[in-house]
């Protein structure tokens, strides 16, 4: 989608289209429960009356909640807001979890189009042993923005499955 064609550019869609048949055994997930939620609310300012409205239980904010962002949760996407003369560097931290095979190795390649900001991977391999195992990762971006916005994409890939995650780098929405 062109920007030029459309403002919301990268933001007027899904990650990509969605295939039946491999949606089923997709290999990795980015798994979230309810505790990473609650500590987003709370991040995002809501209090716990606010928050026992939505959870209906007893759920409450903590101090150690209120600096949880977005960027936080573990979702599989990464998007960053900035202004266009700074400099870009956000660590996103996530988890996956194997679905899939039990001895599997995942590599990541990043598809990221701008010569002024990089993104990388740490680490860039996960090696699986056992199904339901859960490892942990970094996308590391840094460098400044020749654009309004950028976008690319990380996809994790064990040969069978590919695990594609959108990067979003912008500096302002028309």
């Amino acid at each position: 989608m062109s920007s030029g064609m459309n403002s919301d550019a990268e933001f007027a869609y899904g990650s990509g289209h969605l295939n039946p048949i491999k949606a089923i055994n997709p290999g990795l997930i980015y798994d979230s429960n309810e505790v990473d939620y609650i500590n987003f609310l709370c991040g995002q300012g809501y209090d716990t009356r606010f928050l026992r409205q939505v959870t209906r239980d007893n759920a409450t904010c903590s101090a150690a909640t209120n600096g949880t962002v977005l960027s936080d949760l573990n979702h599989p996407s990464f998007a960053v807001f900035t202004s266009s003369s700074t400099t870009v560097r956000r660590v996103f931290n996530r988890t996956v979890t194997n679905v899939g095979s039990p001895m599997a190795t995942y590599r990541a390649r990043v598809s990221f189009p701008t010569r002024t900001a990089r993104v990388r991977v740490n680490p860039n391999v996960l090696s699986f042993t056992s199904v339901g195992q859960k490892l942990s990762f970094q996308v590391i971006i840094e460098g400044t923005m020749d654009a309004s916005m950028v976008s690319g994409s990380l996809v994790w890939d064990d040969g069978v499955h590919k695990a594609r995650s959108p990067i979003v780098v912008f500096a302002s929405i028309s």
